[in-house]
């Protein structure tokens, strides 16, 4: 089996890794014995110590989470990356690198519910104007939607098992 990228991607409390995290479980739970291996861009960030959301430093962190991916790819059946990346020019190189391997999941929300959720306090930091640069709410990087094929999951009208059921079926 060829190793599987499933690369979450959309705006900051859509559901990337709560649906990434329901995914992985559900491949444990098959008792395959998957290799699997799950990249979150705020852990892949932190760790790499790149906390700033310019426009070049999305690229390079987008472009280091791809070289991850390329020089871990043979020890993993899959790999689940959920990470905002907002420019579609990042995904296109993923999308190019990994060809048939490669699977896009578009997980959105629109943005006055994820203001509700707002699990990070992102959203109140960005109304207080005390965070200037939430992607695709007031920043200047506006998230960019893909322009091939990729499985769009609308987490304000899925449930977590409508959109893992959605998700499985299109990865196998």
């Amino acid at each position: 089996m060829k190793t599987k990228i499933i690369w979450f991607t959309g705006l900051s409390g859509s559901g990337k890794t709560t649906l990434s995290n329901q995914l992985y479980n559900y491949l444990k739970k098959k008792d395959s014995g998957f290799r699997i291996k799950v990249l979150d861009g705020d852990k892949f960030r932190k760790k790499n110590k790149k906390n700033f959301f310019s426009k070049k430093s999305i690229i390079k962190n987008n472009l280091e989470i791809i070289n991850h991916i390329s020089t871990t790819i043979k020890k993993y059946d899959f790999i689940l990356v959920s990470v905002i990346a907002p420019l579609l020019k990042t995904r296109k190189i993923a999308k190019k690198k990994f060809k048939e391997n490669y699977y896009e999941i578009n997980v959105r929300c629109p943005v006055d519910v994820l203001i509700l959720r707002d699990t990070k306090n992102l959203y109140k930091l960005a109304l207080a104007k005390k965070l200037k640069n939430l992607i695709g709410f007031n920043s200047y990087i506006k998230y960019e939607k893909s322009d091939y094929k990729v499985l769009t999951i609308k987490t304000n009208i899925l449930s977590k098992k409508k959109s893992l059921d959605k998700i499985i079926n299109y990865i196998f």
